[in-house]
């Protein structure tokens, strides 16, 4: 308890003193003086966040800071990722170290409450479960009775664990690492029987095993994970920004605006289109942005569903299905608000 006490506080501490340096400008403002974003990644996660041998940034969520960029300077390249552990994340957001945080971090009461954070939007929604070896003769977490289990340290994974262990009245061993790396090395080399975290994570991580067709994800999925981009509470138009982007790349899908199109689509005379595109109206002045941000965005990045699918959906190694990510019209929960 003294431990997470320190952290908080020192959390806090970082918020103020940041706060005291930045009152008299604004998130925006000091991007657009420094030239780039500065954008808090995981260290590597396949299909969310990771970099090639060239220091090359790819990603479900390194597309969202591109998109900030771009909606800021229409260029997907002026940003900078800084590759952040579970435990570092939220300090160096608080601290100033990085403008937004975008690397699947859960939003909760207490992040939201206590660490002077605001999560402006959820662009995936995802559940913890567990990944074993075939060999292991279970097909439902609930077998896993007196199992050992790699965990990530300083997570609400390891919280959930816990909580799912005793609500089930079952014994389990936690086996916790620092880094998701270290969590998954360890199950991979057999020090443990399940690893578990995020399902979008699993996926991700199964693709590292030396035999991935030797692995399975089981089917219970036992916590809620809304995840979504991360930024200081107190600066509502950075908020905004963020915000708008997410609903601008669901707009899009919705109403078939994609890369290949967007062009075509200034034409169209469907007013939420021409809205979303600048054609009409200055919602991007509104944010602090230039009018046609919602195109520059889809044209240089595609909508909600590309962006989805070529870096984790079905077209993607990991193969993830939309499931609880179709937008709203097809079953799911994104619902992007109307540009109006």
């Amino acid at each position: 308890m003294k431990k997470v006490i320190t952290t908080v506080a020192a959390g806090l501490a970082a918020t103020v003193a940041f706060a005291g340096v930045a009152a008299a400008q604004t998130t925006l403002e000091r991007v657009q003086q420094r030239g780039e974003l500065i954008c808090g990644s995981n260290p590597g996660l396949a299909g969310f966040g990771v970099p090639d041998a060239q220091g090359n940034w790819t990603g479900f969520d390194v597309d969202y800071c591109r998109a900030v960029a771009v909606a800021i300077f229409n260029d997907p390249n002026a940003v900078s990722f800084v590759p952040l552990s579970a435990k570092d994340r939220f300090t160096a957001l608080q601290a100033g170290e990085v403008d937004i945080l975008v690397r699947n971090s859960t939003s909760t009461a207490s992040r939201d409450t206590s660490l002077g954070l605001d999560f402006p939007a959820i662009n995936f929604y995802d559940g913890q479960g567990f990944l074993v070896r075939n060999d292991l003769g279970v097909a439902s977490a609930k077998e896993l009775n007196g199992a050992s289990v790699c965990v990530q340290q300083g997570t609400t994974t390891e919280l959930n664990l816990a909580d799912f262990f005793r609500s089930n009245n079952m014994t389990y061993e936690p086996v916790a690492f620092a880094t998701s790396a270290e969590t998954f090395e360890a199950y991979a080399n057999g020090r443990c029987d399940a690893f578990t975290t995020d399902a979008s994570g699993l996926y991700a991580e199964r693709l590292r095993a030396p035999n991935p067709d030797e692995h399975m994800v089981l089917p219970e999925i036992i916590s809620k994970e809304p995840l979504g981009p991360v930024v200081r509470h107190g600066d509502n138009q950075w908020a905004d920004i963020a915000r708008w982007v997410h609903f601008l790349l669901l707009n899009a899908e919705e109403h078939g605006v994609t890369s290949a199109n967007v062009d075509q689509m200034l034409q169209s005379d469907d007013p939420n289109i021409r809205r979303m595109l600048g054609v009409e109206g200055t919602f991007g002045e509104m944010l602090g942005v230039s009018n046609d941000w919602g195109a520059n965005i889809i044209r240089t990045l595609g909508n909600y569903g590309e962006i989805f699918e070529r870096n984790i959906g079905m077209e993607s190694p990991l193969r993830i299905q939309r499931g609880l990510n179709a937008l709203w019209t097809d079953g799911g929960l994104q619902y992007g608000h109307p540009i109006r």
